[in-house]
């Protein structure tokens, strides 16, 4: 097991300009859409963090041929639509939610079984979300009753294939919850089923897969927040890719608030998607005073990217809700430790999404505050957090393998009076293999302990 131990940066400061790893929501997409292209594709920019190698390690089971052509290059010999073959054992997802939730509507339309599995963490999250629609459209899908949600399913998932003649029918679906995962996985058995997907959500999720799908050439209309994806009159089949992919905005957030609250800092970080549908951080960011410019340097891919610069500003509470929430949920965590420096009280709501992530992040962020000596109180859909000013105190955190709240603590850890450990460190590879040494570079002590 790794822990970190990270040193109090007193009166030094972050400072530096320093890439991120892609966007691995992104490298996901672009792994799946390639193998169900026709021809070779080419992927650069790609992290390999866990979960895409999770998702490129699933496509090879069934008979995608991906090579690694350089440090972060793929080729992608795509099989088409229907050139999958059966694997001979269950595909493991790991840790990765979004490699086990799009890949189910890719084997929901196939004849062959498969079974997905993943790690501890995973076969908690809840999949009746995608099951229920897909089961609607005609997919033979099984799981394990999920230990605290009645009704609700985990892993491992049994998808059964379907019979000879078969086909996915059309659907409409209309999500009570703003989810990418939910809508790629209805939209990716689109692609295979004999009729319309209509897909609608409370607010616009992010739109990776939209973007990547229409650049495609496949028939899609988005209106709203409601997709249409119609195969009539197309040919079913998909062009090779030849993509970079962006800097994670995910990732950078770390950074970027870890320049607000360390007095004297000041952080480059290049070359980051800005989509729309990802840049609620941001506006949270200007909402509470941070020093923040964003240097457009246009488009790759379809993606627009920037160079985004941060320096340390005096906060102010701020309420973050609505539909705000839905573009910045996976930087929630990283959010409340602006709040903790921030003069006032931050209300965050609207995010009871958080409950199923890697851990409930609600409860876990507000025991990961109070370790720090940040008051805050645990809402049913968020937390209400009173800024501290001075050191925070030494904290002893468990990350509950949750990477987000691993790489959260360690950013607070640099403002504690004393070295902060966070036991169960290992799982940052999942999305950040390179954190630590990126914040060592910016001028952070973090000391890995590789705890027996």
């Amino acid at each position: 097991m790794t822990d970190l131990v990270i040193h109090p940066i007193g009166e030094g400061a972050l400072s530096g300009s320093v890439p991120v790893p892609s966007d691995k929501s992104i490298g996901h997409r672009a792994l799946l859409f390639s193998a169900l292209c026709n021809g070779k594709s080419r992927i650069s920019g790609f992290s390999f963090s866990a979960d895409n190698v999770s998702t490129a390690d699933a496509l090879r089971a069934m008979g995608v041929r991906i090579e690694t052509t350089g440090k972060t290059e793929l080729t992608v010999e795509g099989v088409g639509l229907y050139g999958l073959r059966a694997p001979d054992k269950p595909l493991d997802c790991g840790n990765s939610g979004t490699t086990m939730r799009l890949i189910t509507g890719i084997l929901a339309a196939q004849s062959f079984p498969s079974t997905l599995i993943g790690d501890h963490s995973l076969t908690k999250r809840p999949m009746m979300r995608i099951v229920g629609p897909l089961r609607a459209r005609g997919a033979r899908i099984d799981g394990q009753p999920h230990p605290k949600r009645e009704g609700d399913i985990t892993a491992p998932l049994q998808i059964h294939g379907l019979g000879e003649g078969q086909y996915l029918g059309p659907i409409e679906y209309e999500s009570p919850v703003s989810s990418a995962q939910i809508k790629s996985a209805i939209l990716l058995s689109g692609l295979f089923a004999h009729g319309a997907t209509h897909f609608k959500e409370p607010t616009l999720s992010r739109d990776h897969t939209e973007r990547m799908l229409s650049a495609l050439g496949v028939p899609l209309r988005t209106v709203g927040t409601m997709v249409e994806l119609d195969p009539a009159g197309w040919n079913g089949q998909m062009p090779a890719l030849d993509t970079e992919i962006v800097g994670d905005a995910s990732a950078a957030a770390f950074l970027l608030v870890a320049a607000q609250i360390v007095p004297g800092s000041r952080v480059v970080t290049r070359s980051v998607g800005t989509n729309p549908t990802r840049t609620g951080l941001l506006e949270v960011l200007r909402d509470m005073g941070a020093g923040l410019s964003i240097e457009s340097l246009g488009e790759r891919a379809g993606e627009p990217i920037a160079d985004i610069h941060a320096w340390s500003q005096p906060l102010r509470a701020a309420t973050i809700g609505g539909e705000r929430v839905a573009r910045a949920i996976d930087e929630i965590p990283i959010a409340c430790a602006l709040a903790a420096r921030a003069s006032g009280t931050t209300v965050i709501r609207d995010a009871e999404e958080l409950r199923v992530k890697e851990s409930d992040r609600i409860a876990t962020m507000a025991t990961v505050l109070r370790s720090f000596g940040v008051t805050c109180e645990e809402l049913p859909d968020g937390l209400r957090i009173e800024g501290k000013e001075g050191p925070l105190e030494a904290a002893d955190i468990e990350s509950h393998g949750d990477h987000r709240i691993a790489m959260t603590s360690a950013i607070l850890g640099l403002l504690g009076r004393a070295p902060t450990r966070v036991r169960d460190a290992g799982c940052i590879t999942t999305s950040f293999p390179k954190f630590v040494a990126t914040l060592r570079g910016l001028g952070a002590r973090i000391d890995v302990d590789e705890a027996q």
